[in-house]
Order: C-alpha cells, then sequence, then structure tokens
C-alpha cells in the first residue's frame, strides 16, 4: 500500500495562509465537499486537476460545483502537496 500524500498549506513572510483564509470563508456545504476531495487526494486520486497553463508548476483541482471552485497547489517530490489558496473559475486570474 502507497504512503498517504502530504498536504502543507502555503504560508506568506507574515504568517498568513491564504488557502485556509479562503476555506474559512466558505459554507458549511461547500467546506464538506473541499474536505471530502482534499481526502481523495492525500490518498493518491486527484480526480479532476490539470496544470495551469503558463504557470510551471502551478495545478488546479476543479470541483464542478457552480460557481466552479478551484483549489491551487503545487507539488513537492511524488509525496507533497502545497495548497497554495483557492477561488472559482470567475477569480482565477486574480487568485493565481
Amino acid at each position: 500500500m502507497e504512503e498517504e500524500i502530504t498536504l502543507e498549506y502555503y504560508e506568506t513572510d507574515n504568517g498568513k495562509c491564504p488557502y485556509l483564509e479562503w476555506q474559512n470563508g466558505l459554507t458549511q456545504k461547500i467546506r464538506g465537499l473541499v474536505t471530502v476531495r482534499l481526502t481523495r487526494v492525500r490518498l493518491g486520486n486527484f480526480g479532476d486537476y490539470k496544470a495551469i497553463e503558463g504557470e510551471k508548476g502551478l495545478f488546479e483541482l476543479r470541483i464542478h460545483m457552480s460557481p466552479g471552485f478551484r483549489i491551487y497547489f503545487g507539488k513537492r517530490g511524488k509525496r507533497v502537496v502545497i495548497l497554495l489558496c483557492g477561488g472559482d473559475k470567475g477569480s482565477q486570474k486574480r487568485d493565481i
């Protein structure tokens, strides 16, 4: 059995965590969907995700619930995923 993937959160120099700030602002229902999705990622099932064009090493997990939620992440090696921030399709350019 493969080792679980470790999820880490990106922190700014002043200690802020953009991903957790975004997640804490979600409704309970959406936060639950995000939690389930990240549990699957920990188990190695990334589901619907893709590299972001023009942004080397940056990926997005896509959650198909209006308005099209995104979780942006990078990878370190094969076992660690760094959660950068979250948003939706409409805020994508600003989020990146």
